[in-house]
């Protein structure tokens, strides 16, 4: 299953939803409602490659996801 974390205020965000249809295939991750979402999102971004940039720029990074094989984009 493809875990994505998002928050539901974030407008790059809202702009995924038509992608997520098939629920089936993915696990949403909300790191604005749940504060274990939040810690484990933030485990993965201070310490994934792909995020270099995300973290030099300031940004926080998200929507985010995870494949079944473990790559972050």
């Amino acid at each position: 299953m493809i875990k994505v974390y998002v928050m539901a205020r974030c407008p790059d965000c809202i702009c995924i939803e038509d992608q997520l249809a098939d629920k089936t295939r993915y696990e949403v991750m909300d790191i604005g409602e749940n504060p274990q979402n939040l810690k484990e999102f933030l485990a993965l971004r201070d310490s994934n490659p792909a995020f270099a940039g995300v973290r030099e720029g300031g940004s926080i990074g998200i929507p985010c996801f995870v494949l079944e094989d473990g790559t972050v984009t």
